[in-house]
């Protein structure tokens, strides 16, 4: 098995569909995120120990939960959960992508830039618009895993990524608002902090219970909410 070959059969059994995810699972090498005593599995469709009694998650329900997610370029993503770091570092290289703007949105960007310049200013850094990842690990040992396993594509040091050991059920409260929320780990109910950290129009992708919940915050109050029954996970975990 190969890496190539573990893309093939998710895309063949109908887990992955958009480009940009696949391509991000094809230049994401998931043998770099597993234990060396386990690498020889790494391509099989399996979650797999990765020490503290956590897992990486089944390629499977990583590429449905992305689908669902839908990470963008430019996107401002919480982590909860990132473990060892492989879908961090996937929705990294979704998220730091060049954004490709339609005409429309090209020929407004273009006339924005226009009407700073005749003021005698200088348009904004386009690196504030670049997509960042803020990846939380309630273990302190596993946030040092994950950051090690991501130094290889340089996310951490570009600046796209930024790891925390910390309580995920509070999120980051200092970060947010958040375009997209995804959670590795199942709670009981959504946290009110994730609700709260989400833009409008953002959304979430979480693990509750035997499911896996999807939801789109459409006012402050409201949320469009959506269950996939049939998965398991390790249990989210506050702090004390």
């Amino acid at each position: 098995m190969s890496n190539n070959s573990l893309v093939d059969h998710l895309i063949s059994s109908g887990y992955l569909k958009t480009p940009e995810i696949i391509g991000a699972f094809k230049k994401i090498d998931r043998v770099d995120f597993v234990p060396d005593n386990l690498k020889s599995e790494a391509y099989e469709d399996a979650p797999l120990p990765i020490g503290h009694g956590q897992t990486i998650s089944q390629p499977a329900t990583v590429a449905f939960m992305l689908e669902l997610l839908e990470p963008r370029a430019g996107d401002k993503i919480l982590d909860i959960g990132f473990g060892s770091g492989w879908t961090t570092a996937l929705m990294a290289e979704i998220v730091s992508s060049p954004v490709i703007l339609s005409e429309a949105e090209r020929s407004e960007a273009e006339r924005r830039i226009s009407s700073v310049r005749s003021f005698g200013l200088r348009p904004q850094d386009d690196n504030k618009e670049k997509g960042r990842v803020y990846a939380i690990e309630r273990i302190p040992e596993l946030c040092e895993l994950g950051r090690g396993n991501m130094e290889k594509y340089e996310f951490i040091k570009k600046g796209i990524v930024e790891c925390f050991s910390a309580d995920g059920t509070k999120g980051l409260p200092d970060k947010a608002p958040f375009d997209k929320i995804l959670a590795g780990a199942s709670a009981k109910e959504l946290p009110g902090a994730w609700k709260e950290q989400l833009k409008i129009g953002g959304r979430i992708v979480a693990p509750i219970e035997w499911s896996v919940w999807f939801f789109i915050k459409k006012s402050e109050t409201e949320f469009e909410e959506m269950e996939h029954p049939g998965f398991a996970f390790v249990p989210l975990i506050s702090l004390p």
